[in-house]
């Protein structure tokens, strides 16, 4: 793999230059009574992940650094995706991985200080084009520097940089608080674009003043490895499947050709045959969890319920695994009643 280009940045009271790549700039007014200040502030150093968001595993509840990408596979996984408008996002070029079946891009945002420069590496690991579009990576932190502990890593794509600056006069009783935020969006760009669009922030004003930057990740998906044991009576060896955090059990299992559902149990809400559809009443879809509770998501009420006099079954319809990001080992009995 060939690496294009690295250079030390240090921008930040650098004159804006031609190049402006989807430059926005918004204002709100915020008035307070008496001098109340209650306005939201962003935390210095402040960190929030997309993965958060990821599936249905919930709020991580572990390091989540521990499924970063070293550099060197971070450069040969990133990639760039045409995608067509949606709900969710604008039609445009956008940072993928090329292993998508084991990786996933997080976005998190840190707040660096300006004054002095950033102190980040840049290499380019794709672009030349004419329309500036390419991929861009960090591929060092200057030791000392801006970001030197900001939580911005090698491998890092940065996606978009925001400033924001307020002002405030009094007018009789009330304080007028106006706020100002002026960003760039430097996802999918090569060097030259990059390096463009973070010149192109405005002058700094003062020495404490901070600048708000988004970043892409690539981490690989928490995996959880499922050892399956099915009923004597049915004479199938254990198994063991390979899930990803987020995955809904049931789901998954029938997905991976696993004989799940119980044809031998009575439904619990009606006393008939068959499963219920994921419904969550039917309780023919149990499994005895011996191993890794904890890789769970909590039990609802409805399902606590049911299953009150068997504390070790879970409904597969109603169980997400990984909850948490989290990522391990599981041993499940499967069709639990037969092996009463």
């Amino acid at each position: 793999m060939m690496w294009e280009r690295v250079v030390l940045l240090l921008l930040c009271i650098a004159p804006a230059i031609a190049f402006l790549p989807s430059r926005r700039v918004a204002k709100r007014h915020v008035s307070h009574l008496s001098g109340s200040m209650e306005a939201s502030t962003t935390t210095p150093g402040g960190v929030k992940s997309a993965a958060e968001r990821y599936t249905g595993a919930g709020v991580a509840t572990v390091d989540m650094n521990q499924y970063n990408l070293p550099l060197e596979r971070a450069a040969e996984e990133w990639t760039a995706e045409l995608t067509s408008q949606s709900v969710f996002l604008e039609e445009g070029v956008y940072l993928g991985a090329r292993s998508k079946k084991d990786l996933f891009v997080d976005t998190l945002t840190f707040e660096v200080k300006r004054a002095g420069g950033l102190g980040l590496e840049l290499l380019e690991i794709a672009g030349g084009r004419e329309d500036g579009l390419g991929i861009t990576i960090v591929s060092g932190i200057v030791e000392g520097g801006n970001s030197d502990g900001s939580g911005i890593l090698p491998g890092d794509s940065i996606s978009k940089l925001a400033l924001r600056r307020r002002d405030s006069s009094r007018d009789g009783a009330s304080l007028e608080e106006s706020e100002e935020e002026t960003s760039v969006s430097t996802e999918c760009l090569g060097y030259d674009a990059t390096v463009g669009a973070i010149m192109d922030m405005p002058i700094l004003e003062r020495d404490d003043e901070t600048i708000l930057i988004t970043v892409k990740r690539l981490r690989r998906k928490p995996k959880i490895m499922v050892k399956l044991q099915y009923p004597p009576s049915q004479g199938e060896p254990d198994a063991t499947i390979e899930l990803f955090a987020g995955e809904n059990l049931r789901r998954a299992m029938l997905t991976r050709g696993v004989k799940l559902n119980d044809a031998l149990s009575r439904r619990f809400d009606s006393g008939g045959i068959g499963d219920c559809g994921s419904e969550g009443t039917c309780a023919t879809c149990v499994v005895a969890v011996s191993q890794g509770m904890d890789l769970l998501n909590p039990i609802k009420t409805q399902e606590k319920q049911i299953l009150e006099k068997n504390p070790t079954w879970r409904m597969a319809c109603k169980a997400i695994v990984g909850h948490g990001m989290k990522e391990g080992d599981m041993t499940l009995r499967v069709n639990p009643r037969q092996w009463e």
